[in-house]
């Protein structure tokens, strides 16, 4: 359970990092390069370079999956983009969030598990929560149906991934997956910040460092607590803590309200992670 509170605490910076990054940054897609580069480094940190150049059995696998999931990677994040101005960041997050149905279901239908009633019950109160902490009055209106639908499907099936390393990878090449994961999503993204012509400014290195630091370890975390912890309890326990987290240090450390809605939100959510480990 530890390696699953490291990784929703991981998560939880993520967030808060990007939010600080807000009217600091100007170019995004510099920033996520930064964020990639620094994740690939902390990844060879800990293989060295001599663990990069592996080879034999399961190596090849590692690589495969992990440069699926770097394109799964960056492709959610600039679905997410495009979604925001179709309809609206409120909207968006709420279909980014519920992609959890997406690793929840492959670990169901593809792996065997098999969860207990009192856990299917507190996911389907984690995806109550998910909706209700996001819903409000003002959200635009949807303009772009099927963006909504891919950003979940590919935003889940790029969290499922660790899962779906987790029962076809190795054990010793989980670093060289995640290396791989970061440097397929780095290259993209990369090829993508030239083509724009995007230049790197210190405050993007400096957001990209910050960013890219707790998610390497978010993704590390949470593809080693896969290992001690049913996808069916980790993913959303993954997700509506890192809601948690973040909506409290918004209150917190950004003065933001939190309105009756929001608040029953929180408790569904507390309700859902008792629900969820039992």
């Amino acid at each position: 359970m530890i390696y699953l509170l490291l990784a929703i605490v991981s998560s939880s910076l993520v967030s808060i990092m990007m939010r600080l990054s807000e009217g600091r940054v100007k170019n995004n897609l510099s920033v996520l390069a930064v964020n990639y580069a620094v994740c690939i480094l902390l990844a060879v940190f800990y293989t060295g370079l001599r663990g990069m150049a592996v080879h034999g059995e399961g190596a090849g696998v590692a690589a495969g999956l992990g440069a699926a999931n770097g394109f799964l990677y960056l492709t959610a994040f600039i679905l997410m983009q495009m979604n925001v101005r179709k309809n609206g960041v409120v909207l968006s997050t709420v279909f980014m969030k519920l992609g959890v149905m997406v690793p929840a279901a492959t670990a169901i239908l593809f792996f065997g598990e098999r969860p207990a009633a009192v856990q299917v019950c507190g996911f389907v109160i984690a995806l109550a929560a998910i909706v209700l902490i996001h819903l409000e009055k003002d959200q635009a209106d949807v303009t772009f149906k099927g963006g909504l639908i891919l950003l979940l499907i590919m935003g889940g099936s790029g969290d499922a991934m660790a899962k779906v390393y987790e029962e076809m990878g190795k054990a010793e090449f989980a670093e060289y997956f995640l290396c791989c994961t970061f440097a397929a999503a780095f290259l993209l993204c990369a090829a993508l910040t030239l083509g724009k012509g995007q230049r790197l400014t210190r405050m993007d290195v400096l957001f990209g460092a910050l960013i890219g630091i707790p998610n390497y370890y978010s993704a590390r975390f949470l593809l080693k607590s896969l290992s001690h912890v049913p996808a069916i309890v980790a993913y959303p326990t993954y997700s509506v803590s890192s809601i948690v987290i973040v909506s409290a240090a918004g209150v917190i450390l950004f003065h933001e309200k939190m309105n009756g809605r929001r608040k029953a939100a929180v408790a569904l959510v507390l309700a859902a992670l008792l629900l969820l480990n039992m």
